[in-house]
């Protein structure tokens, strides 16, 4: 019982943070382009310094919810 409240309360803490780094890295200005709406052309450029950062973190954090929802299915 204590463990599953633990992982509920990870899972929470962890979908908190995919959303604020999904809004830290949304390009552009305005709120079109927080959703797609400003079309950023076919040039792609390398991720460097911070944005590099921010996206391994999403990728991590990405990994972690998944794991933490596959072993809350198990647990209960």
């Amino acid at each position: 019982m204590v463990i599953e409240d633990a992982l509920k309360f990870v899972q929470i803490i962890i979908s908190v943070g995919l959303v604020t780094l999904i809004i830290l890295q949304a390009r552009g200005t305005g709120l079109g382009s927080l959703f797609g709406g400003a079309g950023g052309g076919a040039i792609q450029k390398t991720r460097r310094g911070l944005e590099k950062t921010l996206f391994q973190m999403t990728v991590g954090l990405s990994i972690a919810f998944i794991l933490n929802a596959i072993l809350q299915l198990l647990i209960q």
